[in-house]
């Protein structure tokens, strides 16, 4: 071993044990500390037996064991425990160490500890990792963000214990300052959520409309994943459709309808509502989760509220199973192509060079949402850095138009045959928003100044030019100040 470690790791969760054991695989010596210091002595006469990993049992012992500049690479559970190990760390660093985050921290806690870690003469990097137990042990997507010059030291680290694409490439560059590496992070798990939630909507169609069975499905699934829906979570949602347990029942059928969360698709949907940009799509696959969770509610409710009930396909099945999978292809251009505009909005309102189509490679590989789709989302910005909106890219424009039929025709059966497919209809429903010249908000803006004196603009004058009607004949000329919150 090296008299002193190139990184050291806290928290030795599974995250953490597999992110020193990917680490070390690469030639780099790395030593950990946990704070239940029992777990160190474990994990080094057990999964760390014979590698490269120092075992320490103290923070000053972790941080002296470390050749400068120092890396502490921290694993631990987001919020207290982040800002608790800093505080610890501080006293125990030099100017130029660094200071990493790899937990799923909240991109605003990121940008203020940038700030505060970098006033103590520290650098700090908040990083979004992807990829989950399996991706940290052979490759995640990393998203760095922070302080820019921490970035050439971790670097070298991070690009080489990172997933790569056919030629090579690394799913990991540099995001941006502050908390740009958790904000593009949060994005990815929202749109997880969205692709999730999709599958899962496709899932129930065609298990209560279309009468498939479990084997069914996971050939469908399967035949899906060679095509251009090939992902990660295609695949594993045909693996999950074939597994049985040792009674030989599907262990899918014996599963409780109650989703979790741990809270980062509901701070993407919160960020657009702060942002202004309509993440529609996202935000119902939240709204289900949480619906998901009142299972004794909807037991009851079952009971009693009136709706179509075991309405089955009655046609061609394999010609609605291709209306499907267009559909779902569709829906996920709309779940990227919101995610993208969050970015966007994002980036300017923090003064963020994001690189649009180098998030596409970083999510290439190794994360929970890679798939071959990203591809053509690189090639997308890589045609037009300045794309206002996926949607407007002249592959997915083509994708969209053959798929658009089959789309309106799953979502019309899910309606009529009361099948709950909220991500897939408000996909649509955004589609056919964002391509409707006008809308009905004229009416809405007429509403706000009729009760509330909050003005419009007209389509014979100006832009940014407003206007007052006194609709009852009672008001007065007095506005509300116009203003966007």
């Amino acid at each position: 071993m090296k008299a002193k470690s190139d990184i050291g790791l806290v928290g030795l969760a599974v995250m953490g044990e597999n992110l020193v054991l990917n680490m070390e695989s690469k030639g780099f010596q790395v030593s950990v500390f946990n704070r239940t210091v029992e777990k160190v002595d474990k994990f080094i006469t057990g999964r760390g037996a014979g590698k490269n990993i120092v075992g320490t049992h103290s923070l000053e012992e972790l941080v002296a064991s470390l050749e400068t500049p120092r890396r502490v690479f921290l694993m631990v559970k987001a919020g207290k425990p982040v800002d608790e190990f800093i505080d610890k760390l501080i006293p125990l660093m030099e100017p130029g160490d660094i200071i990493i985050d790899g937990g799923n921290s909240h991109f605003p806690d990121t940008a203020r500890r940038t700030a505060y870690v970098e006033s103590k003469g520290l650098l700090y990097i908040g990083t979004g990792v992807s990829g989950g137990e399996e991706g940290a042990l052979m490759g995640p997507s990393m998203m760095p963000g922070g302080s820019p010059a921490a970035w050439p030291a971790v670097k070298p680290i991070f690009q080489g214990i990172c997933a790569k694409v056919a030629d090579g490439s690394p799913c990991c560059d540099w995001v941006g300052e502050g908390g740009a590496g958790h904000f593009v992070k949060m994005v990815h798990n929202g749109i997880e959520y969205g692709d999730i939630q999709l599958i899962c909507e496709c899932y129930q169609i065609m298990k209560d409309y279309l009468g498939m069975t479990n084997e069914e499905m996971h050939e469908t699934f399967a035949e899906w994943n060679r095509g251009d829906l090939d992902s990660y979570l295609i695949e594993i949602t045909r693996d999950i459709l074939a597994k049985k347990d040792e009674d030989g029942r599907y262990v899918l059928d014996y599963i409780l309808d109650t989703a979790g969360q741990k809270g980062t698709g509901k701070w993407t949907a919160i960020a657009a509502l702060d942002q202004g940009v309509p993440l529609t799509l996202i935000g119902e696959s939240v709204f289900a989760r949480c619906l998901s969770a009142q299972k004794e509610e909807r037991v009851a409710a079952s009971k009693v509220l009136e709706g179509p009930k075991g309405v089955r396909f009655e046609g061609d099945r394999a010609a609605f199973l291709e209306d499907l999978r267009k559909a779902l292809f569709a829906a996920k251009v709309v779940s990227y192509a919101q995610g993208y505009t969050l970015m966007r909005a994002a980036a300017k309102e923090y003064g963020w060079n994001l690189n649009y189509g180098g998030i596409a490679l970083m999510w290439r590989g190794g994360c929970i949402i890679r798939s071959v789709f990203l591809g053509k989302i690189k090639e997308a910005f890589d045609k037009d850095p300045n794309l206002a909106n996926l949607l407007l890219d002249s592959y997915f424009q083509e994708k969209i138009a053959d798929a658009q039929q089959s789309w309106r025709r799953v979502v019309a059966a899910a309606v009529i045959s009361g099948i709950p497919s909220p991500s897939l209809s408000a996909a649509l429903e955004y589609y056919d928003g964002y391509r409707c010249e006008r809308l009905p908000a004229n009416l809405l803006q007429a509403q706000r100044d009729y009760f509330g004196a909050h003005t419009y603009e007209r389509t014979d004058r100006p832009r940014g030019e407003f206007f007052h009607t006194n609709w009852t004949g009672h008001g007065g000329d007095t506005v509300a100040g116009t203003y966007i919150a």
